[in-house]
């Protein structure tokens, strides 16, 4: 009785959403996005903890991905342009902390870097057969060239040398629609199996927290600092900005597939576009 009383809820609620027009839509969204800022100011002390979460989450992704690959043998549904870009971001994050140091999170970027070119290896070479290349057609110059010329015009301003901020500039643009190719395949093939609809929401949990981790950092000691001008000071705004929206080109997805968890599907379907 409890579970129909809790799926009729749900029904109603989606109903009730979808009814809504576009403005009204983003509205919800963003709303529910600071409201969830503000929790997470109230109950977080240590803000790192985010980025570790962050990590963390998309770890489980990984495993999720690989955890496809090796038991189910097939590839279908999956990326490889966004493999692909997630690897390139990964290598030049871990190159250009040779001159901003090493931490904790170097020791993840390589982990799930070589991770990654693991899920490359077996897309390209072993389970090829079963890769969509058909509906895998964003091309991947069309993101990192625009990324590249943001990066020159707009960087850290800091004491490492200049090809090493717009390298990290770059990483960070890059990062931020990196999923795009995913997401297009998934809206052409409409139909997403369990592990690879578990891999996309992993990282739309962990770009969640980790654009909070900047947030909220940047609010509570130099929210000032956003509003200087001169070189390098637009960095941070361009971070706030980057980390939102790949937050928010991934909230689509997650309403969706928090929507199939609820109702007890097995396959996800999506909107074609």
């Amino acid at each position: 009785m409890g579970k129909k009383s809790a799926s009729s809820v749900n029904t109603l609620f989606v109903a009730l959403v979808r009814r809504q027009t576009l403005k009204v839509k983003i509205f919800l969204a963003v709303t529910a996005f600071i409201s969830s800022l503000v929790a997470l100011r109230s109950f977080v002390i240590n803000y790192n903890n985010l980025f570790v979460a962050s990590e963390s989450v998309h770890a489980v992704g990984i495993i999720a991905l690989i955890w496809k690959l090796t038991t189910l043998k097939t590839c279908s549904g999956l990326s490889l342009q966004t493999q692909e870009l997630t690897a390139l971001v990964l290598a030049v994050r871990i190159c250009c902390r040779f001159e901003i140091g090493h931490n904790i999170h170097s020791f993840l970027d390589l982990a799930s870097l070589l991770s990654t070119a693991w899920v490359i290896y077996m897309m390209r070479f072993k389970l090829y057969v079963t890769y969509n290349q058909h509906l895998d057609r964003t091309p991947k110059f069309c993101l990192m060239i625009p990324c590249a010329i943001m990066a020159v015009l707009v960087h850290p301003n800091s004491s490492i040398s200049l090809l090493t901020k717009m390298m990290w500039a770059f990483s960070v643009y890059l990062e931020a629609i990196l999923v795009l190719p995913q997401l297009h395949m998934m809206q052409r093939t409409q139909m997403i199996e369990p592990f690879t609809a578990l891999y996309v929401f992993a990282l739309g949990v962990s770009r969640f927290f980790e654009a909070a981790y900047w947030i909220l950092r940047i609010f509570e000691s130099t929210e000032a600092y956003l509003f200087l001008l001169g070189r390098g000071y637009f960095w941070v705004p361009m971070v706030l900005v980057a980390e939102t929206f790949q937050t928010f080109i991934l909230s689509d997805f997650c309403y969706y597939y928090m929507k199939s968890v609820v109702r007890g599907n097995r396959l996800l379907r999506v909107p074609r576009v």
